[in-house]
């Protein structure tokens, strides 16, 4: 073995090199997560929880390229959109201040744009679309995060039957297209950090021996990262708390490229991280997350009749900031505006929750509920129900709480970087609303960190079945009890089924599903 190879083989450790099955593996979930989310996407056919919200504004997006404020509901227009003219109730001539960045409501707008604004199927196509590929997603990221083409099929068949994912990709809300951007990015440094190990084994395994590193060499220009840029930048364009994942994603690969340059014996593996790699890194990622972030308002930048739009020409700015372009600064006290209504939304609701229960589904929060009676609907009892919960799998998520204890002992106590960077994904999607306690949150917001509790399941699997090198009877028992773990998941999904599809069911079904007094 040269050194070049065995400095690869220290960086990167097993790559699996069944490249055929490591595609088809995911792809096949990704399919039957599709067709699972597709079928009957319109159904019901009104708008659910907040599509209230994005739907109009997408439609809103379509005409005017911004937010247009709804007319009152007094003035009789039909507030499911399911019959007239939907451009019929809006009023063309005042902006409405929306709290969201613009991304999330243009790809809700692209769905309406393709198949009618009148249509629930056409307002959450693009969501399941982002759903669906979401599972193909994770399963490369995990086969790739494992070195295992088995962990990457089962982290696919994971997330394809997972409650949580499976109705948000089924409603036209903003958390999935967050989640989506922010997997993105996390897919994107994973490669980025491949790439990037198996260039510093070949420059490093080139110096001749008796050599000493000091610094190390600088890699070149590293596009995945700009991949990653524009993904968060879209992220927080959905909303603003995709900024957390640039924090957290940012700090993991620092602390990646410290390790690597330390690994391939560089003697000032930190100074030579700070001095040639950081800087680049900071420009390269933070600078696409803000010219994306930018750009992604551009509609609002192009009218003459948004929110703020023209709030410079109103209230003229001071001559402290006289400098700053009018078009910036209403920019900019739009942005403190959004910001006021964050800081401030404290308004106590029905389905309200604290982070503290999310992992273990405290308090899940219900789109929809109708009380069909009988000869309704094919209601053959004296009444059913007809409900949307967005309940997580109960088989996912209780494991995944309890595979937080492992991986943070991996992390720590054994120094798996796989570890560490399934945390960085709890970190970035959960942990940032511990801080907020007085603000109104909700178990839906979950949805944004959903692929780490995937990967935090399929961790913990992988340690049941073994290494690749086990022995072959100790995987055979790890392979069965994972299998029968697999069985769990998918009795779950059909056990749920109903009330994550709007089915109509006598309401006695319906209460054997609240397992608990909270998801009432």
């Amino acid at each position: 073995m040269t050194r070049t190879e065995e400095l690869r083989d220290r960086l990167l450790g097993f790559r699996p090199t069944d490249a055929l099955w490591g595609w088809l593996g995911p792809l096949f979930f990704a399919v039957v997560g599709g067709i699972l989310r597709f079928w009957q996407l319109g159904r019901p056919h009104q708008l659910v929880f907040d599509e209230t919200y994005y739907v109009k504004q997408g439609v809103s997006m379509l005409e005017w390229g911004v937010e247009m404020r709804w007319k009152a509901e007094g003035e009789k227009v039909d507030p499911t959109f399911t019959t007239g003219v939907p451009l019929d109730v809006f009023n063309p001539n005042e902006g409405d201040m929306v709290v969201h960045p613009p991304v999330g409501k243009w790809i809700i707008a692209f769905g309406e744009w393709l198949f009618g604004t009148t249509s629930s199927f056409g307002w959450r196509f693009s969501v399941a679309v982002l759903g669906t590929v979401s599972i193909l997603m994770i399963g490369r990221i995990a086969r790739r995060l494992f070195g295992s083409t088995l962990l990457g099929t089962l982290a696919a068949f994971l997330l394809a039957f997972e409650g949580h994912h499976f109705v948000h990709s089924r409603t036209g809300l903003l958390d999935l297209i967050l989640m989506f951007f922010a997997l993105a990015a996390f897919g994107a440094l994973l490669i980025d950090r491949d790439a990037s190990r198996a260039l510093l084994a070949e420059k490093v395994g080139a110096v001749p021996l008796g050599e000493r590193l000091r610094y190390g060499p600088w890699l070149g220009w590293r596009p995945w990262r700009l991949v990653a840029g524009i993904s968060l930048g879209l992220a927080a364009g959905t909303k603003w708390s995709g900024l957390y994942f640039l924090v957290v994603f940012g700090l993991m690969t620092v602390w990646w490229e410290l390790g690597a340059r330390r690994a391939a014996g560089i003697s000032r593996w930190f100074s030579g991280t700070m001095l040639r790699d950081a800087p680049q890194a900071f420009v390269t990622v933070v600078g696409a997350v803000g010219v994306t972030y930018l750009a992604s308002w551009v509609g609002w930048f192009r009218s003459d009749r948004g929110f703020d739009r023209n709030y410079a020409e109103l209230n003229p700015p001071s001559d402290r900031w006289a400098w700053v372009p009018d078009a910036l600064f209403s920019f900019g006290h739009y942005h403190q505006q959004i910001f006021e209504f964050h800081r401030g939304l404290n308004t106590p609701h029905d389905w309200q929750s604290n982070p503290w229960s999310w992992m273990i589904q405290g308090r899940p929060t219900s789109f929809f509920y109708e009380g069909p009676k009988r000869g309704v609907e094919g209601c053959a009892v004296d009444e059913c129900s007809k409900a949307i919960n967005s309940i997580g799998s109960v088989s996912i998520w209780w494991l995944a709480t309890l595979a937080l204890v492992v991986l943070v002992y991996f992390w720590i106590g054994r120094r798996d970087w796989r570890a560490g960077a399934i945390l960085a994904g709890f970190a970035g999607g959960w942990l940032p609303w511990f801080l907020l306690q007085s603000r109104t949150m909700y178990t839906f917001y979950a949805v944004s960190f959903v692929p780490w509790v995937v990967l935090a399941c399929v961790f913990v699997c992988g340690l049941v079945i073994g290494r690749h090198d086990a022995p072959p009877v100790r995987r055979q028992v790890g392979l069965l009890l994972v299998g029968a773990y697999c069985m769990i998941v998918l009795a779950n999904f059909a056990y749920f089924w109903p009330i994550w599809t709007a089915q109509v069911i006598p309401l006695a079904e319906w209460n054997n599903r609240m397992w608990f007094p909270s998801w009432r």
